[in-house]
Formats: structure tokens, C-alpha cells, sequence
């Protein structure tokens, strides 16, 4: 198959292809049933991206020239003699519409996340909050009671903002990790990514530059990359990310944000210790750029006390902080805010306003009445006895594999466990052997933006499972590693 791309015509290139392929096809040099090449081969032989490559393909299959089968791919359709007096329309080409930095986002971390709810797979890579925690019947009552008192009126909305009387209790709750702040200066939100999404294309303007430790949760750099900004990594360490570095880059580049997850980090667990802390506020103090902190396992620690967020220092408002209840309430009832300059959340909120009909009103409630009763706070003591219980567990059967090579920091605080494979072995071809094993894990390349790391790491979860499935899981991933390693 010979196709000419000429890059300096105005028409597109998946339509150039799309063009000579179908001219192959109908001088006969392609007959029918004829195996195309996969999408990624064909990019490679054209030096070509591979969403334009989909695109072409896509385009093909609209006009009824190619067919795809699972397990087959792409393949020359038969041509079939039509009716007299039929005639035959041309799908449209959705995978032509969509534009190309969306054709990208349901592969690997969402297709490996969404394998938590197989009951047959053991799952330990998922970032769900500890089931059961909170007793069903007490629940149903607090949800009877807020719709009766609430439902004489049948009034079920909340303001943009959020609920008035909620964010009062957060001004009490933020005061007991040190931060202060107004019920004006809140503004409630679903959950973090919704945050972060807000908050990076009220903020950030296509080219601007955004700096974030590495690795670092796909949420977030993706949602940094569809803004259109640049994303600039840092590198970490134990401590957390490297000041010295960061400030370097700072000076570098001028970044419009700074987005940190400062207590126990997404994907390693680490903790950004004190003296960082307060080192990445000076950073920001220095060269006027603001810190976007997100937080959603601070409450989890399992020592002795845990350290206070970066917000806690910030004497200057630089800092938008935003706190997440998803892993300490009950699991699918999700609530985050953001606290920052009154002027800012001004803003937000009546941008919030043209995004969103309506917000949460029932988790709005129930997270007020636990917070007023106090319930939140015993509760998470019996999340940290919990969670400590099964992160022992899987680090103490962790450390026995140790021989094999397997290596890990014990994390403080949290529900994942950062893990460097035994080598030569691949993360990328190591989580399909588990998997199809009946574990699933999460690679750690897809938490390297740059594609320069990872590769040798998996993460792993130890809040979702039972102490009974996380020993089978456990036995798996040695199970799986032995035959890796031959």
C-alpha cells in the first residue's frame, strides 16, 4: 500500500490518507476482506500521529469502504450489490468532530480505574474511600430527617456557592488544620477534578506554563493539557518535591501556577515535609505565582499527628487550597471545596453559575449534620485504626518479597503504597499478566506526563479490599512476579 502525504496542501492530512486508501481500494491493489495495517503501524510507516491515522480509518468506515473487528482490526469491507432505486447515505465521521486532544483521554488510566467494580478481579488499584465505615441505618434516618425538614417547601436547590450553613461549618473545620477563612472566601464543588477543571480554565490561558511535581495524577496534567497550557514537571524525592528545583524553574519559565498535592501524595504516598512546606510559600511569596493546593488524604495519617497544608502558612492569600471529602464519607457521595481570596471565589462562583443548573443539595446536608454532630470526627479516627490495620498488612507481606527485588517506602498516612517492580520487569506488560491473574493494579507510567518514567513502578491501593481479598491480592502480585521473572 503506497500513499503520498504532501503537508503543504491546505487538505487535511487523515483525509489525504483517507483518499489514497480508498483509491487503492477501488483500482483493486486492496481487494476485499484484505487486513489493514493497525493504526498504529500505519502512523509509524507515515510518521504520523495516530488520532490522524483513526481519523482516516474513521472516515473509511462512514462511507461503508472498511470494516473493524475485535481481535481482527481493520479490514476491506465486500462490496454488495445495492437495489435499484436505493441509495446509500454516508455516516457521519464522528472521530472528525471530536478534536484531537479529547481522542486520547478513555485510554489506559480511565479503562484501568473503571476495573475496580469487577467482583471477579481483586482490586488494588483503585482510590475509593474504606467501604462500611459508616453505619447504613444512621444514614438512612440523617437522609429521612434533612427531606422531611427540607421537603415542606419542596425547596431542593442550594445556592452556587453552597449551602450557607455548610460552609459556616467548614470555617470550624479548616480551623482545625490552621487555616482560616470566611464562609465567603468557600466555595463548594462535587469533587476535585471538578475543582481543579474550574478553577485551571478560569486561570490559565492557552500557552501558559504550569509547574506540578512528577509524578503526578493524570487528573490533573490532563486537565492542564486540554486547557492549553504547557505542563512542567518537577522531580521528587522522598520529602516530596524538590524546592531547589522548583524554584529554579520558577525563575525559568514564570509559571501562571504552581499545583501541588502536598499530603500523601498521588501516586507515591509521600508526605511534602514541614520545612518544603514553608519553602514553597516563601517560593511564592518571592516571585508573585500562585499555589494550587489539592488535598484529599491529609486526615489519614496513621502516626502520632499530622503536618498542617501549605495554606496554613500562606499569609498573603497566594494559596487556592482545595479539600476533598471522597475518601473520608461514604463512598459515591462526593463533596470538595476550594477555599481562596473572597475576590477569586466571587468570580468562581458566578462562573460555577453559568456551568451548573443545580449542586448537590442532599451531600451538602448530610455533610453539615455529621460535621455539626461531630460524627465526622470520630469517624475519621476509625478511618486512620482502619486504614493502618490494612496498610500494615500489605506492607509487612510487601516486605517478604523483598528478596525477589521488589522495593517501597512504608507510607504515614493515605491508601497507596508506591512500589518499584523487581527489574528487568515492565509495569506496561506486568498489569496485564495480574490482571488477567485476577488483580488489578495501576501502572506507573501513565503518572509520568513527560513519558520519561514510571515504567518500572506500579501503584497500589490497600483502603477498597478486605483484609481477606488484599491477602489474595497480595498472593497474585507474587504469584505474577515469580512468573514474570521466569
Amino acid at each position: 500500500m503506497e500513499i503520498k502525504i504532501d503537508k503543504q496542501l491546505k487538505t487535511p492530512i487523515y483525509m489525504q490518507i483517507a483518499t489514497g486508501i480508498k483509491r487503492e481500494i477501488m483500482l483493486g491493489a486492496i481487494t476485499e476482506d484484505s487486513i489493514l495495517p493497525s493504526e498504529r503501524a500505519l502512523a509509524k510507516m507515515l510518521n504520523v500521529h495516530r488520532n490522524t491515522v483513526t481519523k482516516a480509518y474513521s472516515e473509511l468506515k462512514g462511507e461503508g469502504l472498511i470494516d473493524s473487528d475485535q481481535g481482527v482490526g481493520y479490514r476491506v469491507a465486500r462490496r454488495e450489490n445495492s437495489s435499484r432505486g436505493t441509495r446509500r447515505g454516508k455516516k457521519v465521521n464522528w472521530m472528525n468532530q471530536i478534536s484531537d486532544e479529547y481522542l486520547d483521554l478513555p485510554v489506559t488510566f480511565d479503562d484501568l480505574f473503571q476495573r475496580f467494580n469487577r467482583k471477579d478481579k481483586i482490586s488494588m488499584g483503585s482510590g475509593i474511600a474504606t467501604p462500611g465505615m459508616y453505619d447504613i441505618d444512621e444514614l438512612s434516618r440523617k437522609i429521612a430527617k434533612i427531606v422531611a425538614d427540607e421537603g415542606k417547601n419542596q425547596y431542593f436547590y442550594s445556592p452556587y456557592q453552597g449551602d450557607d450553613y455548610l460552609r459556616r461549618q467548614l470555617v470550624s473545620f479548616l480551623s482545625t488544620k490552621g487555616v482560616k477563612a470566611t464562609p465567603g472566601q468557600i466555595q463548594i464543588l462535587t469533587e476535585t477534578n471538578q475543582a481543579l477543571d474550574f478553577l485551571v480554565n478560569m486561570l490559565v490561558k492557552p500557552g501558559d506554563i504550569v509547574v506540578t511535581e512528577e509524578p503526578v495524577s493524570p487528573d490533573t496534567y490532563r486537565t492542564v493539557e486540554l486547557a492549553g497550557a504547557r505542563l512542567i514537571t518537577v522531580p521528587m524525592d522522598e520529602y516530596g518535591i524538590k524546592c531547589d528545583y522548583l524554584e529554579e524553574v520558577v525563575k525559568t519559565w514564570k509559571p501562571k501556577i504552581i499545583c501541588l498535592n502536598s499530603s500523601f501524595h498521588d501516586p507515591t504516598g509521600r508526605m511534602l515535609s514541614m520545612e518544603r512546606r514553608k519553602k514553597v510559600i516563601e517560593i511564592s511569596e518571592t516571585y508573585r505565582v500562585p499555589i494550587i493546593e489539592y488535598d484529599e488524604a491529609s486526615e489519614l495519617y496513621y502516626g502520632e499527628d499530622a503536618y498542617q497544608p501549605i495554606k496554613a502558612f500562606d499569609r498573603l492569600d497566594n494559596v487556592i487550597y482545595i479539600y476533598s471529602f471522597s475518601l473520608t464519607f461514604v463512598p459515591g457521595l462526593s463533596l470538595a471545596f476550594i477555599v481562596a481570596n473572597g475576590e477569586l471565589i466571587s468570580k468562581l462562583s458566578y462562573l460555577v453559575s453559568m456551568r451548573l443548573v443545580a449542586m448537590d443539595w442532599l451531600t451538602q446536608k448530610l455533610v453539615s449534620a455529621y460535621l455539626e454532630e461531630g460524627i465526622y470526627y470520630r469517624k475519621l479516627n476509625e478511618f486512620r485504626t482502619e486504614n493502618k490495620l490494612k496498610r500494615d498488612l500489605v506492607c509487612d507481606e510487601l516486605d517478604r518479597m523483598s528478596d525477589l527485588g521488589l522495593e517501597f517506602i512504608r507510607p504515614q498516612g493515605g491508601i497507596y503504597v508506591w512500589c518499584k517492580l523487581p527489574a528487568p520487569l515492565d509495569s506496561k506488560s506486568f498489569i496485564p499478566k495480574a490482571y488477567s491473574n485476577g488483580l488489578s493494579l495501576l501502572p506507573g507510567h501513565v503518572f509520568y506526563p513527560t513519558k520519561g518514567g514510571g515504567r518500572d513502578h506500579i501503584r497500589i491501593n490497600y483502603t477498597y479490599e478486605t483484609k481477606e481479598r488484599l491477602c489474595e491480592g497480595l498472593a497474585i502480585l507474587k504469584k505474577t512476579i515469580l512468573e514474570e521473572l521466569g
